[in-house]
């Protein structure tokens, strides 16, 4: 985007694919955080930005003349180090990021496949910038297109086929690795979205009635259990008391420091707890109890594999609808971009070409003005045709080729 002050639109971030569930924990941004980014982003003259943090991945999109910028932001507003950021992050320019945007709201980057849980926190995420007036025309315009995207992949492909959320993973590994799971006592601690799920997942894939809910605010709790009459609802004061009594504990608090600590646990007592949050809400020396096995998301995010066999198989018909929505954006993009210097270069021509008709009807007798008028206009054609060609190179830069027409043109 040279055109804009030698901006360009960066995405920087860290993911699944560099970082573990400690590492992306650090650079996670907490909804409050996200708010005071987009401000502080505002104040610096960030010309369009937004961010997405999810349990796989933080990621910032904006215009700055230099990612540092961006970068610079992340790490004031998260626990993570420049450092850090430097051995694990992904930082894309341009098409790359725009591409880079196509493949997360599709669900071809998600940790698992097809998982199409981001689309809807893509869809928080640009409101809130929006509502912070952190937008632009270009971010908006390419938002819209990767959600048609999104919904086109979703609808017309298998890549969302069965279903391999990390909640259903959950309950999958219980499955799998608990003998009896239906006899087991099961806790449920956080009722967010994961919780929700995870809850329902349990009433849907398994015959356990011994599933109890702990969450903070104990009137979402209770109105949750009205609808899921199988589940019992206890308080956080027995959080103690519930956690020695599960043979199963799903953690799904969404704090930004472990919410179950040694403290919560005893050491003779053998105990599965499954850690869905992140930053991850468990604390890793748990462990130090030889009867307490740990499992995050990264582990969970393994044991989908019949699934993904038939969702891989879908990429590349996905990846050509992404080329066709991606198509459109460049073509509004370059639409955009070229319209002013097009324009300079026709209005140039059209007077040159009138100076001369004139100049022509006062020196040749029986002039045929209507045969040059079509020459002429299909000279300014082919020449503008051309100029369209050389802008569309990406080292071209818009606002010095416009110079250039107004030094040759208006001298």
């Amino acid at each position: 985007m040279k055109e804009l002050g030698q901006e360009h639109f960066y995405n920087i971030g860290v993911s699944y694919k560099k970082a573990d569930a400690e590492t992306r924990g650090k650079f996670s941004v907490s909804k409050e955080n996200q708010v005071a980014l987009l401000k502080s982003a505002k104040l610096k003259g960030v010309s369009g930005v937004f961010i997405i943090s999810t349990c796989n991945r933080t990621e910032i999109f904006g215009f700055a003349n230099r990612p540092c910028l961006l970068i610079e932001l992340l790490c004031e507003f998260s626990e993570g180090t420049s450092k850090e950021f430097a051995e694990i992050s992904n930082v894309f320019q341009d098409q790359q990021a725009i591409s880079h945007l196509y493949r997360i709201g599709t669900g071809l980057d998600s940790q698992i496949l097809g998982d199409y849980e981001i689309v809807g926190q893509l869809r928080q995420s640009f409101k809130l910038s929006k509502k912070l007036k952190t937008t632009n025309a270009y971010i908006e315009r390419l938002v819209n297109s990767v959600l048609q995207a999104s919904k086109k992949v979703k609808n017309n492909t298998k890549l969302s086929s069965g279903t391999t959320s990390v909640s259903y993973a959950a309950v999958q590994y219980i499955i799998k690795n608990v003998p009896n799971y239906n006899t087991k006592n099961i806790l449920v601690f956080g009722l967010g979205k994961m919780g929700k799920h995870t809850c329902k997942n349990l009433a849907e894939y398994t015959k356990n009635k011994q599933v109890c809910l702990i969450n903070r605010t104990e009137e979402k709790a209770t109105e949750f259990v009205k609808e899921h009459k199988s589940i019992r609802k206890s308080v956080i004061e027995n959080l103690s008391e519930e956690v020695a009594n599960a043979d199963i504990l799903i953690v799904s608090t969404g704090a930004e420091k472990p919410t179950i600590t040694k403290k919560h646990l005893s050491e003779n007592k053998e105990i599965l707890i499954l850690d869905l949050s992140m930053p991850e809400n468990v604390a890793h020396d748990v462990q130090d109890f030889n009867n307490v096995s740990l499992v995050n998301v990264d582990e969970l995010s393994k044991i989908t594999h019949e699934t993904l066999a038939v969702r891989l198989a879908e990429v590349p018909l996905a990846e050509k609808i992404i080329e066709i929505h991606k198509a459109e954006f460049n073509d509004w993009l370059n639409h955009r971009r070229f319209t002013p210097a097009i324009a300079a270069l026709k209005s140039s021509l059209e007077n040159i070409k009138n100076d001369e008709i004139n100049f022509q009807k006062k020196k040749i007798s029986n002039f045929d003005e209507d045969q040059a008028e079509i020459l002429t206009s299909r000279l300014i054609q082919k020449i503008t045709t051309q100029f369209v060609k050389h802008l569309k190179d990406e080292n071209t830069s818009v606002s010095e080729s416009i110079d250039v027409i107004q030094k040759v043109f208006q001298s």
